[in-house]
């Protein structure tokens, strides 16, 4: 990867690049793993986007337990953090890293919330409409685990899962005030982490009758 807004770090954000991350207001995350289950499947990459549109990709390695930059950063509390389905992101994070992350903004169920003309609340399909931009999600599925080996289209596609993040928010963020959703969502943010623990902790319909 050649562009001048993306970098590429080994296990944790440099100093120089938390005290940057550390001005915004908020910051878009992503997380890339080696499958769906966080107590199995480990967590490979974390990336990062803040408004000026700069991306850093973590390198996680096998074994790794801390990064206490990330770790800083995502547990600022005065920095929103921009996910899409935070709910398995926090999880990864938390069982991974011991990564605490709030406040929380997720771009899914504020799409559930506010565009419920549809039931196509995917990344690729929320960008496509709001930011006119097709994602490539052709590396979706593929080896994260070779973390010093990634191609240039993987890590393609996981700078682009994080560089429409806060402009999609924005929007989003305007359609929930309108539709008087907004406070709904925000409460919505706030379980998460609630959710995450008992996700954690494998309790199943816990809400059902």
């Amino acid at each position: 990867m050649t562009l001048p807004d993306f970098q590429v770090s080994d296990r944790d954000l440099s100093d120089a690049a938390l005290t940057q991350y550390l001005e915004a207001e908020a910051i878009a995350v992503d997380t890339e793993t080696m499958g769906l289950l966080p107590q199995r499947d480990r967590l490979c990459l974390v990336q990062l986007c803040n408004p000026e549109g700069n991306v850093t990709a973590i390198r996680i390695a096998k074994g790794q337990t801390t990064a206490p930059n990330l770790k800083k950063l995502l547990e600022a509390a005065q920095i929103h953090k921009v996910f899409h389905f935070a709910r398995f992101d926090i999880a990864t994070l938390r069982h991974n890293l011991g990564i605490q992350v709030q406040p929380i903004f997720c771009t899914k169920i504020a799409s559930k919330l506010a565009r419920t003309y549809t039931n196509r609340h995917g990344l690729k399909e929320v960008v496509q409409e709001l930011e006119q931009v097709e994602l490539d999600k052709s590396a979706q599925s593929s080896d994260w685990g070779n973390a010093t080996n990634l191609s240039d289209t993987q890590l393609n596609y996981a700078a682009n899962d994080v560089r429409y993040l806060l402009s999609v928010r924005r929007k989003l963020t305007a359609m929930l005030q309108r539709e008087q959703r907004w406070e709904l969502a925000q409460e919505c943010f706030q379980v998460l982490p609630t959710i995450v623990s008992l996700d954690l902790l494998q309790f199943k319909d816990l809400f059902e009758h």
